[in-house]
């Protein structure tokens, strides 16, 4: 389990290192202003795809269904087939229509930032078909407890960004984010390529080929397989994507606020989701199809046992991520992002949004973990019920906390509804379950560790202000 973790951990952390370059330099082109908010918006709408799909949604869906199918190929390809077709209608529509697409995401644009924004959001929606095709992909890898590829591809995508803004250095805003935009349809391309040719080296090309030779004679013993996974898709993904749709929903309200509300919530966003990609989606990630194999042969306690490592590895982390980053909130930023446009003002805005966004670092991190319950037991409607619960929660506290705290309230919010989604996966997931993978003699150090981590993360606070 370990090995895998690690893996999918330094594949996601090689990713963000990269992404944190890129959003430094696009910091320093940009800073946070109208053309920053027309880029994140442009990206939104494909990256909110990205996240459901990339980020375990699609896998946890499609994987047990995968595993239980009894004609594999046949039933993959016609997935692969129904999906990328839909996907490829819905890029034709926003090619067509990019300034109903742009308002959509973006309620609070102008007319002017909408004639502007609309063709960067046609350029990256083709991102949309490259990520699914790569997601699809990775499941075949993940089945096989391969994890390197998919972890480390994601980097791509951010060294194309990289290469864009260098390539547009000094040149007019515009100009950067047309660059910015054409890297990331590159990024998608490149991130399709090689998980092809790790496809090909692993021998795990006979399923595509098996599923074209057989698919007009055995299309119709999937019949019954299909359906179910049509009737089961929605609901999944709605359950796993409730964060992302969340996020979303935090861009559509900021672009009410004043300019450079969308990018403050963006950049403090990306430095949150380093710990919780890096350890919980990491995690997620590596121990799902095992979990899966096991509840599938009815072997709950070696599940549980599989997951308590997992719990307590995630609590730790996570729980001195959080610590570090609200004490720190401030220099983190300022060493990120300060330089260039981006300025003293903009630190100050954007470290305020890292604190509330961290209050909900733990919640979103272990509920993670617990869905993994819930999927692998394909109760997908019971999700999609918690994902229900928790999205409203999340309107109504954003709502409530949008006009007395700006950008800040929009990111409290979204943290209110990480507990409530907690609180009601923890129910789901069943008190003796969670006694089990608690293991209470455990409990005892890291009570302790936690004053202790706080007083060492203070120390080191002073000391910065003192040699800085």
């Amino acid at each position: 389990m370990l090995r895998s973790i690690f893996t999918n951990s330094f594949g996601i952390l090689f990713s963000r290192v990269l992404g944190l370059a890129r959003d430094l330099l696009t910091a320093s082109a940009l800073g946070a202003n109208i053309y920053s908010d027309i880029f994140f918006v442009a990206f939104k709408l494909p990256n909110l795809f990205r996240r459901i799909f990339a980020e375990g949604a699609f896998t946890q869906v499609f994987l047990p269904a995968f595993t239980r199918s009894k004609h594999k190929a046949v039933f993959s390809l016609y997935i692969f087939s129904l999906f990328f077709a839909t996907l490829t209608l819905l890029t034709l529509l926003v090619q067509l229509y990019p300034t109903i697409a742009t308002k959509a995401i973006a309620i609070g644009f102008d007319e002017n930032k909408i004639e502007l924004a609309a063709p960067f959001v046609a350029i990256n929606f083709y991102y949309l078909l490259a990520i699914f095709s790569v997601t699809f992909l990775s499941t075949f890898l993940h089945y096989k407890n391969h994890f390197a590829t998919t972890s480390f591809a994601t980097g791509l995508l951010n060294i194309s960004l990289i290469v864009a803004l260098l390539l547009s250095k000094d040149m007019a805003s515009e100009t950067i984010v047309l660059y910015l935009s054409y890297g990331v349809v590159v990024g998608g391309i490149l991130q399709l390529l090689v998980h092809v040719i790790a496809i090909y080296k692993l021998k795990l090309s006979f399923i595509f080929i098996g599923g074209v030779k057989y698919f007009s004679k055995k299309v119709s013993s999937i019949k019954k397989e299909s359906s179910k996974f049509k009737r089961e898709f929605l609901p999944a993904i709605w359950g796993n994507s409730a964060a992302q749709i969340a996020a979303f929903l935090d861009t559509w309200l900021a672009s009410l606020l004043l300019s450079g509300s969308i990018s403050y919530l963006y950049y403090a966003n990306r430095v949150f989701q380093l710990p919780l990609a890096l350890f919980a989606i990491a995690t997620s990630i590596a121990i799902f199809p095992k979990v899966a194999r096991f509840l599938k042969h009815n072997q709950h306690t070696q599940a549980l046992e599989y997951m308590s490592k997992a719990f307590w590895f995630l609590l730790v982390l996570l729980t001195f991520s959080t610590i570090g980053a609200l004490i720190l909130s401030e220099e983190i930023v300022t060493l990120l992002f300060e330089r260039g446009a981006f300025s003293a003002n903009d630190t100050t805005q954007t470290s305020a949004v890292l604190s509330m966004y961290m209050v909900g670092l733990i919640f979103f991190g272990i509920n993670k973990l617990l869905l993994l319950w819930i999927y692998a037991n394909q109760e997908q409607l019971k999700a999609a019920k918690i994902a229900s619960f928790s999205l409203a929660s999340n309107v109504l506290f954003s709502v409530a906390l949008l006009q007395p705290m700006g950008a800040s309230g929009l990111a409290l919010a979204s943290s209110l509804s990480g507990i409530v989604s907690f609180i009601l996966t923890l129910r789901a997931f069943g008190k003796q379950n969670f006694l089990a993978i608690i293991q209470k003699k455990y409990l005892i150090y890291f009570i302790i560790s936690i004053p202790i981590f706080t007083i060492i993360i203070y120390l080191f606070k002073e000391a910065l202000h003192v040699y800085l």
